[in-house]
């Protein structure tokens, strides 16, 4: 879990002060205030850091050769530093190594590249909070390097902004964390029954900013509570290159499992939106979409049966599409009745995409 703090200005008027304070207690991991509000703070129970009488002792740049003595003495400390230049991350390493337990980082012109090379530097050796103007600094700085800050540090306007960047902040995860926390889909297998071929239509190229492995592809179908595995554009041919970055979708009517278990119709899709990347074993990762490719191609109705049910999708007629099988993937120009296809399948309907197990809808 990456960590909150906020900076409040002794300027702040003492009201909005005592509200950000209190809502500090439950959404931030420490604050830091002037040394005239350290009792104040102390008061409402929340951690403080502050440049002196704080639970953590703020040094700023200049301060690095009392690091040593003040760690001698059991304090908890935290330099801010601004970084202007490489040399400055030179000083950053150097109070690392003098043991500092916090890094306050400020970025006040470029943004991401410093903040990428003190994370090689220091990741695993201190906590690296990073000084942020908004929300969508707060996303880069803890994105950054995949890794990310172990924290940021945010000067709120009041106690929405409090609540918008814990909120922020406990959503962002790691590639790490998010295989270790994601849940998995309870992927199952459909019998196919049939395959016909139809006329033209429009479908969907989800081109995304990632690249598939071999087993990896995304979720679709014609009905919200069966959606079938779609491999990735990865296989090797004598035809085509592979396009790693892409799953070709079917058309546009068909439904795609989104992040939080949630579905979009394929035409719902733009650059910037999510899609959730499944594998055969049902792990799922979040990636974005760079482009979505839209246009007029020949299709193919798959129709399948799972538990009784009779279910189906639409995709293109074309050799590069591959149906995922519980132990490769198979074109869908060379499925036949009873080969055995993965699907994700649920009882229940879909309210805008969000599951609702006890409705009744019925797809066809």
């Amino acid at each position: 879990m990456r960590a909150l703090w906020i900076d409040i200005e002794a300027s702040t008027p003492k009201d909005l002060k005592e509200s950000l304070l209190k809502a500090s207690k439950n959404l931030c991991d420490a604050v830091i205030v002037d040394t005239s509000d350290v009792d104040l703070a102390k008061s409402l129970g929340v951690q403080v850091a502050s440049l002196e009488g704080g639970d953590i002792q703020v040094l700023t740049g200049a301060e690095i050769d009392l690091i040593e003595a003040l760690k001698s003495e059991g304090k908890q400390l935290c330099l801010k530093i601004t970084i202007t230049h490489g040399s400055d991350e030179d000083a950053v390493v150097e109070a690392v190594e003098r043991g500092t337990d916090y890094l306050l980082i400020n970025c006040p012109d470029w943004k991401i590249i410093p903040l990428e090379n003190l994370i090689a530097k220091t990741h695993g050796k201190v906590v690296v909070l990073a000084e942020v103007a908004s929300l969508d600094e707060a996303r880069v700085a803890l994105e950054t390097l995949e890794l990310g800050v172990d924290g940021v540090v945010l000067k709120p306007l009041n106690v929405a902004d409090v609540e918008a960047a814990s909120s922020l902040v406990k959503s962002i995860k790691t590639r790490i964390e998010e295989k270790a926390t994601s849940k998995k889909i309870d992927v199952s297998t459909a019998k196919i029954l049939s395959c016909k071929p139809l006329s033209m239509g429009l479908r969907v190229c989800i081109d995304t900013c990632d690249i598939l492995l071999p087993g990896e592809g995304m979720l679709v179908g014609s009905q919200s509570s069966t959606l079938f595995l779609i491999q990735g554009e990865v296989e090797e041919s004598n035809y085509i290159e592979p396009r790693p970055f892409r799953v070709n979708a079917g058309p546009i009517s068909l439904y795609i499992l989104t992040p939080e278990n949630k579905t979009r119709y394929l035409s719902e899709l733009r650059a910037g939106d999510e899609v959730v990347i499944v594998d055969r074993e049902g792990n799922q990762r979040t990636t974005i979409v760079g482009r979505v490719k839209i246009e007029r191609r020949p299709l193919t109705l798959v129709k399948a049966e799972i538990d009784g049910r009779a279910v189906s999708t639409i995709a293109q007629n074309a050799e590069t599409i591959r149906f995922m099988t519980p132990d490769a993937s198979k074109s869908v120009s060379d499925l036949a009745a009873g080969d055995e296809v993965l699907v994700y399948s649920t009882m229940g309907g879909r309210h805008f995409g969000v599951f609702v197990e006890k409705e009744w809808v019925l797809e066809r």
